[in-house]
């Protein structure tokens, strides 16, 4: 009995063998066939290309044209918009477009539709009576493929003024709040960054203790010449993603400081840092709501100011240029900074978020989160709102642009429904300080590598650098 069970294990054994051989054997072939299938088909697109050469514009070419090409009207001026649509340089024919036009971030649900003709469609935009937005959301399919596009048209837009209201403690809130801050040692902690380390410049990420229960990380980037260079302090967009080392400005003979404003190590493994993330960060932009004091935003404005004072105190900074400048939640963050910390002398915010919050409790687009509105899952107000719009206006960047006196370069785009830019206009009404707008009404929550050059520029132009 006991050599049968032994033989029958040896069988078992063996078949669970040869079962597992063919199953490595099949998922080899598979890979295999993989691998023969991508590298035919890079080679197929190597051959085309050598054969062919590339293409040098899009088979399906789109325009869409308002009847004023700077997308701006007075009020009760009629607007349309001039669709173009070509298929390899031909107009294309038999088709329809559907859209839908209101204003903006108040599209209704339903689409209309007309038709092209001779590849051109005119859409009638309407007008408004008060200074704001028209959008115009549309899309048709070809050959299968959706193509679809954002169009938004200003109305008055330099007359749009901000609902939010500035507290009467306001500046007192904030003195009072980085003077706590401005208490505690910064306590930074370096680790080099190899990979972004050479000749020519060094890279290490800080910790920074920025607040009494508050850290942030950035990624420091120095010129290595020994000479006295200019800061730059970028803040981050929204979200808790990792943030990564650059060398763009430092390039430029800056310091440069990449920030995060969580406290979340970006060296950690993926896996430890999203789980971390998530347990810390969801829905970090309503935490804290009920009052000013408990609020999130309110230890991450003050720790980008605080970022600045650090900046501020290495030895390579020239003792004179700072400059601050980020994108969406870091063009909010930029401007807070810029009227939170003295010593910034420029500041070059693009598309902020955060202003003008309570827009969409008066019916008209308001900034990111779209507090007061289920557009976002994010702007979800789960307090009275008329609790939440107080603790909002001590955070409200329309009420820190009201306090700037650095030198201003702001750009947005019109197409943006992130942002958006009747809420963007709203801020930039209230800026005293010398302001340079740039806007480029067919970009949207992104920028054009040509906008960037020329707030660089404009930043170079505006540096303090005698000795």
């Amino acid at each position: 009995m006991v050599v049968l069970h032994l033989w029958n294990f040896r069988l078992l054994n063996f078949l669970l063998i040869c079962r597992t051989n063919i199953i490595l054997s099949h998922m080899r072939r598979i890979l295999t066939a993989t691998f023969l299938v991508v590298a035919a088909t890079m080679a197929h697109a190597q051959k085309f290309q050598q054969e062919f050469g590339n293409a040098r514009k899009p088979f399906v070419e789109i325009i869409a044209v308002p009847n004023h090409p700077d997308h701006r009207y007075a009020p009760g001026q009629q607007a349309t918009l001039r669709i173009v649509a070509r298929e390899g340089g031909k107009p294309v024919q038999g088709l329809y477009i559907y859209y839908k036009v209101g204003d903006e971030m108040f599209l209704p649900a339903q689409y209309d539709s007309i038709p092209f003709i001779e590849g051109e469609a005119q859409v009638n935009l309407g007008t408004r009576l008060e200074p704001g937005f028209r959008a115009c959301q549309y899309e048709f399919k070809l050959n299968g493929k959706r193509y679809a596009d954002l169009v938004k048209v200003a109305f008055a837009p330099e007359q749009i003024r901000p609902f939010t209201k500035m507290p009467q403690d306001f500046e007192k809130f904030w003195q009072k709040t980085l003077k706590e801050a401005r208490k505690v040692d910064l306590q930074p902690e370096y680790q080099d960054i190899q990979e972004a380390t050479n000749e020519n410049m060094k890279t290490q990420l800080v910790k920074l203790h920025v607040g009494k229960d508050k850290w942030i990380y950035g990624y420091l980037t120095r010129p290595t010449d020994g000479r006295k260079h200019p800061v730059v302090l970028v803040p981050p967009g929204a979200g808790s993603q990792k943030i990564f080392p650059s060398d763009y400005f430092t390039k430029q003979g800056f310091v440069y400081l990449k920030i995060e404003i969580h406290g979340n190590n970006p060296t950690m493994d993926d896996d430890s840092y999203n789980a971390m993330r998530h347990e810390k960060c969801d829905g970090y932009m309503r935490k804290g709501m009920e009052s000013a004091d408990s609020y999130y935003y309110k230890d991450v404005y003050a720790g980008c100011a605080r970022a600045v004072d650090f900046l501020c105190s290495l030895p390579e900074w020239d003792g004179k240029n700072v400059i601050v400048t980020g994108g969406s939640q870091g063009g909010a963050l930029t401007i807070v900074t810029a009227a939170l910390n003295e010593k910034v002398t420029l500041c070059a915010p693009f598309y902020p978020a955060l202003c003008d919050l309570e827009g969409f409790l008066h019916q008209r687009a308001g900034g990111w989160p779209k507090f007061f509105t289920s557009y976002y899952a994010d702007g979800e107000v789960d307090i009275p709102f008329d609790k939440a719009t107080k603790t909002l206006s001590y955070f409200d960047v329309v009420n820190f642009a009201r306090l700037l006196k650095t030198p201003v370069f702001c750009s947005w785009g019109y197409s943006d429904d992130t942002c958006s830019p009747t809420s963007i206009w709203a801020m930039y009404n209230e800026i005293s300080a010398p302001k340079t707008c740039d806007i480029t009404p067919i970009s949207a929550h992104w920028r054009f590598a040509e906008t960037q050059e020329k707030c660089l520029k404009w930043m170079m132009e505006r540096l303090d650098l005698q000795p």
